[in-house]
């Protein structure tokens, strides 16, 4: 009992002695960081320059091959696209072998083999490497750019382009970035309509010949091989490769914004407004402010507890997410806040942005905070050296990024390091709140006003307007006052006047139109019949599997996805029935109500509300239908559909659209209408 008692008394000596040597005002001193065995690849240079890495790892019987050319950022001026142009006609046969040739016998192998605008890579088993790596080296040094492959990648471009412009985000990228630069860098031009039909396949060829080079290239080899078969390998297939050195241009300098300012692009058909909060930096990896930057970027928004996402998420819910990202590029870089949120809140969540971000420079953060960031650093950095291709392209960044050569050895003792002192001084060196460019992309009818009206430091920050482009423009007119006396009536008869006329529309009795579009790669086919007396047949199949299916017989219908079949219920019956009809506005619509003026593609539009969640867009020129949208409300989330209808023709003395253009979310497809026939000799079978 004695000694329980002493050593009790001891305890309590020694824990009340702790508690009067710990300062819980101070952060407590990091602990020693994680020592960090790191492997070193096995290198070695051919006569050319190519400088080959190896890393064996024999747990697997695979290998992968990357090669990567580390050019300077170079202008392509008008002809934005080459680079694209180029990656895209890669691999699509040689000099020896045709496309499908070459493509046979990489699946025949069971490998992957593609190309980038600046690199080339291949994976495969490692008993059939060897031949892999030849294929790969066979595509990349014996190309063979065809007039005609070239003509087919160009035109899956620009219909990818044309897609894009309906796309805040897209817009949002490629604007974003043109503001940041400048249109005449490299990290600042984008590709457009205009400068990819500029393109001659001979540009092309030139690209290939002046920036496909082995002078600062890096094959890197990982997995189940052995570095001397790699140096014959390399030898044979790569030794040949011989190219100048590319041209080394100055780039042009990088400025940033005078003052902070709302950069605003309208999207008419957004349904969200996509921001970034951005501002020009000068930091590279090898700098010591980057670690610091790292873990700041961390704490304010890369995560999902960030104080961004907590704000802008959790407590207010304007967003499903939002991230920040520093850059560390060698060439330049920049912060961005990037994020999509509802139209009513876009001003409130550049405010509340803005907000989390002067937190960070003028606040410390605490201790369990930068210890978060810190642990999450630590363990994915242990888990990414799990994976063998870690050495590589550490060795690799080493190479390319003027860093130590201790560099990852010492990462997370320099994460470790960093302070909150640390975080206040490179938040406010490299977060310009007052220099910053709050990029807006969305609808202009329904934001702008608002954005007019933000507030930095008791002030209104400036709004200026830019086109798709990036180009300024003047501060569009929204919410054009539809004409006196004009109603849903004199739209609807424009309509069917410009159509054809009353007469030609109502000899029509029945319309089948079969159409395609492209969704992720994958070929659709549609079909839909329609009649006048409200029959209707909808059919949608990808790689002639029936995707969904939907019928509907005047009485009675019912709707099939993937095979699971559901019978109409009483409603649906009820709104097929009161919306049935080749051309609506032929019928008297007692709820429709002209509602304004908007823009569409840039030309204005009379706006009629047809339902509660449905509006039509008439060209207040054409009379044309132009676009339509759907709002869908389920399980407490809003949606947006919007369809945009163009490339009118003449079917029959009545003209139909055969270009389809679809929105829905983020997601966007463009349908081209293939055929259309009109009053077929229908039967009831037709819609069973």
């Amino acid at each position: 009992m004695k000694l329980k008692i002493i050593s009790l008394f001891i305890l309590c000596l020694t824990v009340v002695g702790l508690q009067a040597q710990i300062d819980r005002s101070k952060q407590p001193e990091p602990g020693p960081a994680p020592k960090i065995n790191l492997g070193k690849p096995q290198s070695f240079t051919l006569n050319n320059g190519l400088k080959v890495m190896v890393v064996e790892n024999h747990k697997l019987p695979r290998v992968r091959a990357n090669l990567i050319i580390d050019n300077q950022p170079h202008s392509e001026g008008n002809k934005a696209g080459i680079k694209d142009l180029y990656s895209a006609m890669m691999g699509t046969g040689t000099t020896k072998k045709t496309k499908d040739e070459f493509n046979q016998r990489v699946d025949f192998l069971g490998a992957n083999v593609s190309y980038g605008a600046e690199s080339a890579s291949a994976r495969s088993l490692s008993k059939f490497f060897p031949e892999v790596l030849g294929l790969m080296a066979e595509g990349l040094l014996h190309p063979k750019f065809t007039q005609e492959e070239f003509e087919d990648q160009r035109d899956i471009i620009l219909e990818g382009l044309k897609s894009g412009q309906k796309s805040a985000a897209f817009i949002a990228s490629n604007a974003s970035a043109a503001l940041a630069y400048g249109k005449n860098h490299p990290y600042g031009e984008f590709a457009s309509e205009e400068s990819v039909n500029n393109i001659k396949l001979n540009d092309v060829k030139t690209y290939y010949q002046n920036y496909i080079s082995p002078k600062n290239a890096y094959l890197v080899v990982v997995g189940d091989v052995d570095v001397a078969d790699v140096k014959k390998l390399a030898r044979k297939h790569f030794g040949s490769w011989s190219a100048g050195t590319p041209p080394n241009i100055s780039l042009p300098k990088v400025q940033e914004a005078q003052y902070t300012q709302v950069n605003f692009i309208d999207l008419p058909n957004a349904v969200q407004s996509v921001l970034r909060l951005q501002n020009t930096i000068d930091l590279q990896m090898k700098d010591e402010d980057y670690f610091p930057v790292l873990v700041a970027n961390q704490i304010l928004g890369g995560s999902f507890g960030s104080y961004l996402n907590m704000n802008l998420r959790e407590a207010n819910g304007y967003t499903y997410g939002v991230r920040s990202s520093t850059g560390a590029d060698k060439y330049a870089s920049r912060f961005v806040v990037a994020t999509s949120v509802r139209n009513a809140v876009s001003d409130s969540a550049i405010v509340e942005s803005l907000k989390e971000i002067n937190k960070i420079k003028s606040e410390k953060v605490s201790f369990e905070a930068l210890n978060n960031a810190k642990n999450k650093f630590a363990g994915d950095f242990v888990l990414r050296l799990e994976n063998p291709g870690t050495i590589a392209d550490y060795a690799v960044n080493i190479e390319t990024r003027d860093l130590s050569k201790d560099f990852y050895k010492q990462f997370l003792k320099k994460i470790n390091a960093v302070t909150p002192e640390d975080i206040l001084r490179v938040a406010n060196k490299y977060y310009k709140t007052d220099n910053m460019q709050l990029v807006v992309v969305g609808k202009g009818s329904e934001v702008a006003e608002n954005l007019e009206n933000i507030k930095l430091n008791g002030k209104k920050i400036p709004v200026r307007y830019y086109d798709k482009h990036a180009n300024p423009i003047e501060k569009p007119e929204y919410n054009k006052e539809v004409p006196e006396g004009m109603s849903v009536t004199d739209v609807y008869d424009a309509y069917i006047k410009a159509i054809g006329g009353e007469k030609a529309v109502k000899d029509i009795n029945n319309i089948s139109i079969k159409g395609s579009a492209s969704v992720q790669g994958n070929p659709i086919k549609f079909i839909r019949v329609e009649t006048a007396d409200g029959k209707i047949k909808e059919e949608t199949t990808m790689n002639g599997m029936v995707l969904n299916k939907n019928v509907f017989n005047g009485k009675s219908g019912y709707r099939s996805v993937q095979g699971q079949k559901m019978q109409y219920t009483e409603e649906d019956i009820t709104e097929t029935k009161e919306s049935a009809g080749l051309f609506a506005e032929l019928k008297a619509n007692p709820d429709a109500k002209l509602i304004g003026i908007e823009s569409v593609d840039g030309n204005d539009a009379y706006v009629v509300q047809e339902a509660e969640d449905t509006k039509a867009y008439y060209d207040t020129n054409t009379g044309l239908k132009v676009q339509e949208v759907t709002t869908i409300s389920q399980a407490g989330q809003t949606m947006t559909n919007t369809t945009q209808l163009s490339n009118y023709k003449a079917v029959s003395g009545v003209k139909i659209p055969h270009s389809l253009s679809l929105s829905f979310g983020p997601q966007s497809v463009e349908m081209k209408v293939d055929e259309v026939k009109v009053n077929q000799n229908l039967t009831a079978e037709d819609f069973e």
